[in-house]
């Protein structure tokens, strides 16, 4: 996302008024003012030299217990405890790494790319801070090779640090291909250790063996950033924003059917229903994507009371993941949609597994068969077989990913589950798509690069 495309809230939201407080300025303070990357003087005069007295071991201790306190969870999806996994690696012998995902796979999420373009010192920061902790010599950013733009602006931000010899930690940037399984965190340190950006079996765990067979701390960007604000204002100041189950603040990006689509920073435990009226949501929205591709679809009536935090989401089968809403136009059809994705999904499959490299085009096929009106068979009995099949059998999380999404759509979907394999599509289909496809899949690019 450009600076560009940063919203201020809609006014005259038409879900029921949002609680004005559950907007925050966290990561995202000076913004909407600047438009552009805070660079090195800018972010010092922002938020403060790094806290002094670093390194060593009363220090390194002081940091992760802090952030353990802090609540903290990571901000890449799988919500694990920040403190624990800084506590994991910093207890394992020899020297560590930091390893900061900045790779932001999922398509409906422009989340850690706003942050990288808009706060690119804060994102470092954090992984100086977590290196030292931990005690690592190095921090390694990885980015989509496919976003030269972002690669060169950290750059940047970069060599402003060791111009002004700010870190006693040495971050080396790195550029990898950009497949959807490219983020996750055993493919970023089998690219490091010289293979393909591709997933590996475990364990080993990375903070076990990890890159150069030392233990590695891998960390979403955002949480980093976290990490760096503790730092700095304790993890007492954290907890006065979000709930004290799930405290702090999060980036999420709401697009679809909103008049201000956009990457918004909220305090954890916002309705739903409040985070969509923040932007514009239209009235006649009736179903919302939650968590990006690897999330769920849900009726918005019944999740837009709910707090966007990991214990409301649970009761609704839900997750925040990559903190993505999209709310489905109208005169979009879900089911569409959803074989889209999981076409796309399929094919950015690393191939390593069975359930990825047959059990996702077969699911995706028969999808497809539903979405389009013309079933070849018993299609909904063949796909509930097949997505009880592969899940829960895949090398790594990619098959569980696209079989919850798939199996969300069609319950969400239900009675036009039904009547489009009763030959009697919905009228979005019948039409033709008029108003295009509104869920955004990336085109293949370089298809057989992974290294």
């Amino acid at each position: 996302m450009t600076a560009s495309r940063m919203r201020a809230p809609a006014q005259g939201a038409e879900l029921p008024p949002a609680d004005r407080g559950s907007l925050a300025t966290r990561l995202t303070a000076g913004w909407r003012a600047a438009r552009a990357a805070a660079m090195l003087p800018e972010h010092l005069d922002r938020y403060g030299q790094l806290p002094s007295g670093r390194g060593g071991g009363r220090r390194r201790g002081g940091l992760i217990e802090a952030v353990t306190r802090s609540g903290l969870t990571g901000r890449g999806g799988a919500g694990f405890p920040a403190g624990a996994k800084m506590r994991a690696v910093a207890l394992r012998r020899g020297p560590a790494v930091v390893v900061a995902n900045g790779m932001e796979g999922e398509p409906a999420s422009e989340k850690d790319h706003a942050l990288l373009s808009m706060a690119p010192h804060l994102a470092l920061d954090g992984a100086v801070l977590a290196a030292e902790a931990i005690g690592a010599d190095v921090a390694h950013l990885c980015l989509p090779r496919t976003s030269q733009w972002l690669t060169d602006l950290v750059s940047v931000a970069i060599e402003e640090r060791q111009d002004a010899q700010l870190d006693r930690v040495r971050i080396e940037l790195h550029a990898l291909p950009d497949h959807y399984v490219s983020g996750e965190e055993t493919s970023l340190v089998r690219w490091l250790n010289g293979g393909e950006a591709k997933p590996v079996a475990t364990p080993p765990r990375p903070f076990e063996k990890g890159v150069l067979n030392r233990p590695t701390l891998v960390g979403n960007v955002e949480t980093l950033a976290h990490v760096a604000l503790i730092a700095r204002y304790g993890p007492g100041w954290f907890r006065q924003a979000g709930l004290p189950e799930s405290p702090g603040t999060m980036l999420t990006t709401v697009s679809g059917a909103v008049q201000d689509p956009g990457v918004y920073e909220i305090e954890i435990g916002t309705r739903i229903g409040d985070v969509l009226a923040m932007s514009g949501v239209s009235r006649a929205v009736s179903a919302v994507l939650i968590g990006g591709y690897f999330g769920t679809w849900h009726d918005l009536r019944a999740v837009a009371g709910l707090p966007f935090a990991a214990a409301g989401l649970r009761r609704a089968g839900a997750a925040a993941g990559t903190g993505v809403l999209f709310a489905l136009p109208p005169d979009a059809c879900g089911l569409a949609e959803t074989a889209r994705v999981l076409a796309y999904l399929a094919d950015q499959s690393a191939g390593q597994c069975g359930p990825c490299a047959f059990g996702l085009p077969a699911i995706a096929a028969d999808f497809a068969q539903i979405a389009s009106g013309q079933p070849q068979g018993p299609v909904l009995d063949r796909l509930e077989r097949r997505l009880r099949t592969v899940t829960g059998r895949g090398a790594c999380r990619h098959p569980d990913g696209a079989t919850r999404l798939a199996a969300s759509a069609l319950t969400a979907f239900a009675p036009d589950a039904r009547d489009h394999v009763s030959r009697w599509p919905c009228e979005a289909i019948r039409r033709g798509h008029p108003s295009g496809s509104v869920l955004p899949v990336p085109r293949r690019w370089a298809e057989d690069e992974w290294r």
